[in-house]
């Protein structure tokens, strides 16, 4: 008797996980109904932007070279993909095709969700991501939050071979994609700064990115000067 009521319930528990995975992975598909959404820009900030049309606002999650590119625009289009889950309806949008596409490929490797998809192109335009994952840089892409080094060389495993087929109106292709690698310098004012942006939670990458950009415009600039820029900027 217990041997068969064991098989029973082997098979149930089997069943159910199978039926789980299968219903998360229907949940997890980019649905693409909505193409792109054109309006008023009327809220915008570095993580989410509200796009009203026809009467309607749209909170769309950006990521922040798409933040850069609406910054001072009134009106915009945004190349929009959907993401819905058992839990949430998301809608994340681009200011280009290719960059929506890089985006689409990410969330395909395992262990990797819409908002981590969006953190890691907040760090990296999609041009310099597709760079880093066609060199196999594991390392630069590591320094986004939350990934790890495991976590990008699956990245750069799964996509390698796929990244590079994106067109993002550079003319790079498969036949001429030798990148260089980013460059490292060492300025101590930036390195202290981007330290203690990552400790207050930002990726390195960003933090960066930001403490780059300002110490180009402010080559002066002290650890604290750059800090709080860095901090309107990410």
């Amino acid at each position: 008797m217990y041997p068969n009521y064991l098989r029973i319930s082997n098979f149930c528990c089997t069943f159910v996980r199978f039926f789980a995975q299968v219903r998360a992975h229907i949940y997890a598909q980019d649905t693409n109904m909505i193409d792109y959404i054109k309006g008023h820009i009327a809220e915008l900030n570095p993580t989410y932007a509200v796009i009203e049309a026809a009467g309607v606002g749209y909170e769309i999650n950006i990521a922040l070279p798409t933040y850069s590119a609406l910054i001072d625009q009134q009106d915009t289009l945004l190349y929009t993909t959907e993401i819905i889950r058992e839990d949430a309806h998301t809608l994340f949008g681009f200011s280009t095709k290719g960059e929506r596409e890089v985006f689409l490929q990410l969330p395909t490797v395992s262990g990797i969700g819409g908002n981590t998809a969006r953190m890691i192109m907040s760090a990296y335009t999609a041009a310099e991501l597709r760079q880093i994952i066609a060199t196999g840089n594991s390392k630069t892409l590591a320094q986004v939050k939350g990934l790890g080094p495991k976590t990008a060389q699956r990245i750069i495993v799964d996509l390698k071979d796929k990244i590079l087929k994106i067109d993002l109106g550079d003319g790079l292709t498969v036949d001429n994609a030798q990148c260089t690698m980013f460059p490292v310098e060492n300025n101590p004012v930036k390195d202290e700064a981007v330290s203690a942006l990552v400790m207050l939670g930002f990726a390195a990458a960003a933090s960066g990115k930001a403490a780059d950009k300002i110490l180009k415009q402010n080559p002066t600039a002290t650890v604290e000067q750059v800090i709080r820029e860095a901090l309107k900027m990410l």
